[in-house]
């Protein structure tokens, strides 16, 4: 029997272009596809003309559904796990499921990268601020942790990129107008990458809440802090 395979594997973030060709012939190859939401995964299939058995793993999901996947691995069938949008493991529950399968696994599975769009790089990628060392800090904290979360990224010495959601993204601005160390960082808000209507905004907190107000309520977002003022 083959060694069985579970491909870690990247879709787009927005513009269904971006999807390589290597993605898709591994897509159209694989026994199953796990999917963080089958109904989102179903549409890209759907646009690639591709039909492939669909397995759930979410936030939710139960342990028994953990061992469902672990089963087909042990079977020998090939798997693609992938995310809503983006890169498995990044800001989602995919490491999670890649972490259990090489502990209980380990060497008797092949674990492989199909890399492809990821929304923080794309939005750091366009940021002009350094590069070469930054430091990412997924999404914010819903409640509980913002004021520690928010000194996190004034004490790196690093360019910061982090998520936001749009129903935070005004709160999460005024905060960091107000916040003495922040209130004068350059920001660089990146709102529905690779959408159609992709939007960049540039400049301090409060110009950017200024210059956008609610239209930054539209759609998911990348922020990046340059670690300079001015």
């Amino acid at each position: 029997m083959l060694m069985p395979k579970l491909y870690v594997l990247a879709t787009p973030i927005g513009n269904l272009e971006d999807i390589s060709q290597r993605a898709l012939r591994i897509l159209r190859e694989v026994d199953f596809i796990v999917a963080e939401d089958t109904r989102v995964t179903k549409k890209l299939l759907f646009h690639f003309q591709i039909e492939k058995p669909l397995v759930s793993y979410h936030h939710h999901s139960s342990q028994k559904e953990v061992e469902r996947l672990l089963n087909l691995l042990k079977e020998g069938k090939v798997v693609a796990l992938v995310t809503d949008a983006g890169t498995p493991g990044i800001s989602d529950p995919g490491g999670r499921l890649v972490a259990e399968v090489l502990k209980r696994s380990g060497e008797n599975v092949q674990v492989i990268p199909i890399p492809g769009p990821n929304a923080a790089v794309t939005a750091l990628s366009i940021s002009s601020f350094p590069a070469d060392k930054f430091l990412f800090l997924g999404f914010s904290p819903h409640k509980k942790g913002r004021k520690t979360f928010f000194q996190k990224v004034a004490d790196s010495e690093y360019t910061v990129v982090f998520y936001e959601s749009p129903h935070r993204i005004i709160k999460t601005l005024k905060e960091m107008s107000e916040h003495e160390e922040l209130k004068n960082r350059q920001l660089v808000v990146a709102r529905e990458l690779t959408k159609k209507f992709e939007t960049i905004y540039r400049g301090t907190a409060s110009e950017i809440l200024s210059e956008a107000g609610k239209e930054l309520s539209k759609g998911e977002l990348a922020i990046v802090v340059n670690t300079v003022i001015g």
